[in-house]
């Protein structure tokens, strides 16, 4: 028996023998409604190591990646290619147990070639103690507006360590789709007042492990315990559906509508249905949302105050002055136990 099959069996066995952390990666379906065909490579077809060579490993032909994290570095890869819009999607299924401290990332970004201006869209993955869940945050940066976050965190309604997830990120020219197991979970859109912050040059899809022990589990407290290492996080069938542009000149023959937009992408919008639920999903389920966050933006930034969707979706929401969910509003499972009993819930009802 292997190491990973070692450890997963004391896993289920609860042993104390060993201890690593698996983060597994693969496709599932990315719906939305796109009646797309992803692309799905081997790493030497897509991808390409971009630090802790030495903690990254392939397996299965390229077609999975282990990532690790030790006393001595993380590790992460990127696609090969430059995207001007597309859509990016991997399932995951994040370590149990005390992983407090753990980074783990599948966000886009082009911050190697824009240093002062660069954009990114963010899907983060917060590790915690043990007994409690893990976090996962989104963001989204444009022109280097780094110094205005318009982060969100939220809970879920599963475990997210038992089983694999499919995360997905869709861009356009208009709008940027996080869903989660075909469920949207937010929705940002260009609109007046936010044109220079909305991400609009090619980017390179990122996937990493790395340790935010200064920030990621209760600002600090918490940190990674090296004791427990190496954290492995492993990435299998990532999906790569974009129009690739060229890194020198940013050309792209993709482009085949009158406003610059692929066909593809141009025209996507939430169906009825799909609305509804991102709708329910964030009134049940947003633990900070940046727009709430009163003691940080003393005049709410502008998408904040003209979005009156964002505000009606979280009617009867109650968030401090920090913008973090009070603790008994309503919809907000409040343990781990809670979550079991909301494991069916999926897209059907919510």
């Amino acid at each position: 028996m292997g190491c990973l099959s070692a450890i997963r069996m004391a896993h289920l066995l609860l042993s104390s023998i060993c201890v690593m952390w698996v983060v597994v990666f693969s496709v599932s379906g990315l719906g939305l409604g796109l009646g797309m065909r992803p692309s799905v490579l081997t790493f030497d077809e897509g991808y390409t190591r971009v630090f802790g060579d030495s903690n990254l490993m392939l397996l299965r032909d390229g077609k999975t990646v282990h990532l690790s994290l030790d006393e001595r570095t993380g590790a992460g890869f990127a696609s090969q290619d430059l995207y001007l819009h597309g859509l990016f999607s991997a399932s995951i299924k994040l370590p149990a147990d005390y992983a407090a401290g753990v980074v783990v990332a599948f966000y886009m970004s082009n911050g190697d070639m824009f240093e002062n201006t660069h954009d990114e869209i963010d899907f983060e993955f917060l590790g915690n103690i043990r007994g409690k869940e893990w976090r996962i945050q989104t963001n989204v940066y444009g022109n280097g507006s780094t110094g205005i976050g318009r982060e969100e965190r939220y809970s879920m309604w599963f475990d997210p360590t038992e089983d694999f997830h499919n995360y997905a990120i869709l861009w356009t020219k208009n709008r940027i789709v996080f869903s989660i197991d075909d469920i949207p979970i937010r929705e940002v859109t260009r609109k007046r007042g936010m044109e220079e912050s909305f991400p609009e040059k090619p980017m390179s899809l990122y996937a990493t492990i790395w340790d935010g022990s200064g920030w990621a589990t209760n600002g600090g407290r918490y940190r990674i315990n090296y004791k427990l290492a190496p954290y492995v996080a492993e990435f299998a069938n990532l999906v790569l559906h974009g129009c690739v542009v060229d890194p020198t000149d940013h050309s792209s023959t993709c482009h085949d509508d009158k406003d610059g937009e692929s066909r593809s992408f141009a025209d996507f919008t939430l169906s009825t249905g799909k609305r509804s639920a991102m709708e329910k999903f964030r009134k049940g389920y947003t633990t900070y949302t940046y727009c709430y966050a009163r003691q940080r933006y003393r005049t709410a930034l502008s998408e904040c105050r003209s979005d009156r969707a964002m505000v009606k979706n979280l009617h009867g929401v109650r968030f401090d002055k920090l913008g973090y969910r009070r603790p008994h509003s309503k919809h907000h499972y409040k343990s781990a136990a809670t979550s079991r009993k909301n494991r069916q819930i999926g897209s059907a009802k919510l």
